[in-house]
């Protein structure tokens, strides 16, 4: 229990369904949460957002959560995640200059290449991460040239750096995890000239960078009146969705993972050194503490079975589908066209190999070729180079499933570490409260482990010669080489 005088720390995770608060003690307890619904209007291809329906939601959920945890807490700093990818207009007041293209907005993907090559091979590789056509870079250069006003003093922001200079009551320095796929440098904190003249952009419109986890401001008196928040309150420079997820998490030392099995399947770890790969999807965001964040987001993931299996009760299909012993099919589980990681193939398809018994056969065969996915990525990684062998931890709305999750354990063939607490927004509670201390000093005491999953090795051995057959099937195709020793392994 924390004393009545313990710090608060608060973070935001801002999502595109809607924002969530947290207020947490520096021991982990969550004092106070709060959320707020979003709206977006897709079409065509488009997808936009209101960011005044951001800074609306973000008051109200933040009034909720420090509500909830009593006046009584002073509060040690507030820190910010939301989309990456998300990007919009403003004035230098801060007042939006239109709707915010959101990070799947597919607008500015014809002119993407082009503007990717412009800059050139050699500042992708300063960079550490060669864009890809979905990436913020190209939707910068769109309002750039579309939204911005001549002389004016007008700003192209992330919504990250929307929000903190909303909370500060004036623009703030953006930081490089959010503004990676922009094509900031996260060595130097800065936008290297290539890109910004790749851009077409004035180079006062982009924000200043800074590194995750340094102070951007303090909540000025609107923000606190609107969000509940004291004046004064230090405002901590975030970082991404998925590394708020992985701070939560507390994968946070080199050889430790947290994997995110949602609608997509999302590897972070860390690691001493930067691990980068185009062909394999695999980029690192800079860390707090100067280390490397690597990893990469699939495609596959447990969206497939609202797609694969729709209106079927997962509880139920758990119940009935054998897992312990191989499906009589192999499924690649990919809903639509495109894979990202562990191997870049934008013209890669599911397919199935086999035919399944019955509905219980197929649904065991779609969560073994997740599972399978899962293990070639941290295959993958190895073979770059990152420890990729150590604990994992585990998050995502796939967790809820008991089977599927021993499931994964026994294809890994490692233990499995489920979090009592996994939303980003205690995540960026937990880098509020680092300060000068590393972010895994602060995670060894606020994040909570609630159950550990033991591999079965007997059940792992019965699945390997079906693991085997979709490496092969996924090299056959000329989307994936086979990970040293893989498909050997499989064969015994």
């Amino acid at each position: 229990m924390a004393e009545p005088s313990a710090p608060l720390w608060v973070g935001i995770d801002v999502g595109t369904q809607g924002v969530r608060a947290v207020a947490a003690h520096g021991d982990g307890t969550v004092a106070g949460q709060g959320s707020a619904p979003l709206r977006g209007t897709r079409r065509d291809g488009r997808h936009e957002q209101d960011p005044e329906h951001w800074w609306e939601a973000v008051g109200a959920a933040c009034r909720a959560a420090v509500g909830q945890a009593g006046r009584g807490h002073p509060v040690g700093g507030v820190a910010v995640c939301a989309t990456s990818g998300t990007v919009l207009a403003a004035d230098g007041g801060l007042r939006p200059l239109g709707p915010a293209l959101m990070y799947d907005d597919g607008r500015a993907a014809d002119d993407a290449e082009a503007l990717i090559a412009a800059a050139g091979e050699e500042t992708w590789r300063r960079v550490g991460a060669r864009p890809q056509p979905s990436w913020a870079f190209a939707r910068l250069a769109l309002l750039g040239r579309r939204a911005l006003r001549p002389g004016r003093g007008d700003l192209l922001l992330h919504q990250a750096d929307f929000l903190t200079g909303r909370l500060n009551g004036a623009p703030t320095a953006a930081d490089t995890s959010h503004a990676l796929k922009s094509g900031a440098d996260p060595m130097a904190a800065a936008w290297p000239d290539p890109v910004v003249e790749a851009m077409g952009v004035p180079p006062a419109a982009l924000p200043a960078l800074t590194p995750p986890g340094r102070p951007v401001g303090s909540v000025c008196a609107g923000a606190a009146a609107h969000t509940g928040l004291p004046q004064g309150t230090p405002i901590i420079a975030g970082m991404t969705d998925g590394c708020a997820a992985q701070l939560a998490s507390g994968a946070l030392e080199p050889g430790r993972w947290n994997s995110v099995l949602g609608t997509t399947l999302v590897l972070k770890g860390a690691s001493e050194h930067r691990i980068a790969d185009g062909a394999s999807g695999v980029y690192s965001h800079r860390s707090p503490d100067g280390r490397w964040w690597p990893g990469g987001a699939s495609s596959t993931g447990a969206g497939v079975l609202a797609s694969a299996f729709p209106g079927a009760d997962p509880a139920a299909m758990d119940a009935v589908a054998d897992l312990e012993h191989p499906a009589s099919a192999v499924v690649y589980p990919l809903v639509g066209q495109g894979e990202r990681f562990p191997f870049a193939a934008p013209q890669a398809r599911g397919f199935v190999l086999g035919e399944p018994r019955d509905e219980a056969d197929r649904y065991a065969a779609t969560l073994q070729g997740v599972a399978f996915v899962e293990r070639l990525c941290f295959e993958r990684l190895g073979g770059l180079g990152a420890e990729a062998d150590g604990p994992v931890r585990v998050t995502g709305g796939a967790v809820a499933s008991a089977r599927w999750t021993q499931l994964r354990a026994d294809v890994l063939g490692r233990p499995l570490e489920v979090p009592e607490n996994a939303a980003p927004a205690f995540g960026m509670a937990l880098l509020a409260a680092s300060g000068d201390t590393p972010p895994e000093r602060v995670a060894a005491r606020m994040v909570r482990i609630r159950a550990t999953v033991e591999p079965r090795p007997e059940v792992g051995e019965r699945l390997e010669g079906a693991y085997a057959r979709l490496v092969e099937a996924l090299a056959e195709r000329g989307w994936s080489g086979a990970p040293q020793g893989a498909v050997e392994r499989g064969r015994r």
